[in-house]
């Protein structure tokens, strides 16, 4: 479990390819004081699991599911990459619950600069941005941040100063793909909306975004 605040931004050091698979190893300092072999990294925001480490890097396998969900496959050796180490049990919750299981990408449409603030809009599919409501949260490339604005296409943040220094994010360009995940809860939500016990068939259920609102959810 993660909470999307970006602790490092490693490098790509190298990328064994395998068939539908690879394995990365990644140049990083801050988060490999404390790491242990199985441990759990963020890597714009997927999960992988610490297969070998020394004092400059660590390495992890990436499966083709995981391949086929998430930007990972586009890396190369030198590109940057945001890390977070799993959320410590005694630690802050600084951000939302993110799982760092990617539900799918988005593509960057354009940057805005506003006084100190940068306007980041992503195009996703129908299928993730139902998952997102204004006010929301999101996780883009690992980075928790809050959607600003959206529509039937698309979804807008706001990006801080703060975050610029800390992440990948606005060293994108338009065009490149970043990784998105939705909202644990309202993943969640939709799904007992809309399934009956067995998980497999659509029911009538009193609960609706009215409700939810009224109930202080929104």
């Amino acid at each position: 479990m993660f909470t999307g605040i970006i602790e490092e931004i490693g490098r790509i050091k190298q990328i064994r390819t395998g068939e539908k698979s690879c394995i990365l190893t990644i140049s990083a300092s801050k988060i490999l004081s404390d790491l242990q072999i199985g441990d759990s990294i963020a890597v714009n925001g997927t999960c992988l699991t610490v297969c070998r480490f020394d004092a400059s890097c660590f390495s992890a396998d990436v499966m083709p599911e995981t391949m086929r969900r998430t930007n990972l496959g586009k890396l190369s050796p030198g590109s940057p990459v945001n890390l977070e180490r799993a959320m410590s049990a005694n630690g802050r919750f600084g951000g939302h619950i993110v799982s760092g299981h990617i539900d799918g990408t988005g593509k960057i449409m354009h940057l805005k600069k506003e006084d100190n603030a940068v306007w980041v809009k992503i195009s996703a599919n129908p299928e993730l941005l139902y998952y997102m409501i204004q006010k929301g949260s999101v996780a883009i490339d690992g980075i928790s941040l809050t959607i600003a604005e959206i529509s039937q296409e698309d979804f807008s943040v706001s990006v801080i100063p703060h975050t610029r220094q800390q992440t990948t994010l606005l060293n994108k360009q338009p065009g490149e793909i970043v990784n998105l995940e939705c909202d644990m809860i309202a993943k969640y939500l939709a799904k007992f909306q809309n399934t009956g016990d067995s998980g497999n068939h659509r029911k009538t259920s009193s609960i609706s975004e009215t409700f939810l609102a009224e109930h202080g959810y929104f």
